[in-house]
């Protein structure tokens, strides 16, 4: 499981125009899902996603987590992280977990990023989406659940 997150001052994702989630100052979390993942891997990322210190306090960058702030959590299903563009010219999203697979991890996500108390918001499984927002710093980083799978 992938997850490329994103400081932003605001996140909003709209379907067909029309707004499905929208945060204020927080994290927009890209989510990308192999067929290889379990639940294990969704708790190493929330972990990682609610703990990292990624915003200031005063003078002083990257003291607070996202509990810390009590910040906001915009969550995008993100197959294209899988994308391998090794041969050709045409990605291969062969890593990709099916659908099948993917939503259901992809709702366990939300409910166990959700259980931490924050605001979070979402985009539709599988939706055609158009995502506005505002990074800042900017702070993007890429989050990997297989770096945490060695780990006790």
């Amino acid at each position: 499981m992938k997850a490329l997150i994103q400081k932003v001052g605001e996140a909003r994702v709209k379907i067909e125009g029309k707004v499905e989630g929208e945060i204020k100052e927080g994290l927009l979390v890209f989510l990308g899902i192999t067929h290889k993942d379990e639940e294990k891997d969704i708790e190493y990322l929330r972990d990682k996603i609610c703990n990292l210190r990624l915003f200031g306090e005063g003078e002083k960058c990257f003291e607070k987590s996202t509990l810390d702030g009590k910040k906001e959590i915009l969550v995008i299903s993100q197959f294209t992280l899988y994308a391998s563009c090794n041969k050709g010219r045409r990605p291969d999203f062969t890593e990709a977990a099916r659908p099948e697979i993917a939503e259901p991890l992809y709702i366990k996500f939300l409910e166990k990023l959700g259980e931490t108390g924050l605001k979070v918001e979402s985009g539709k499984f599988g939706a055609m989406m158009s995502v506005e927002l505002i990074n800042e710093g900017p702070v993007t980083i890429l989050l990997d659940s297989e770096n945490g799978k060695n780990r006790k």
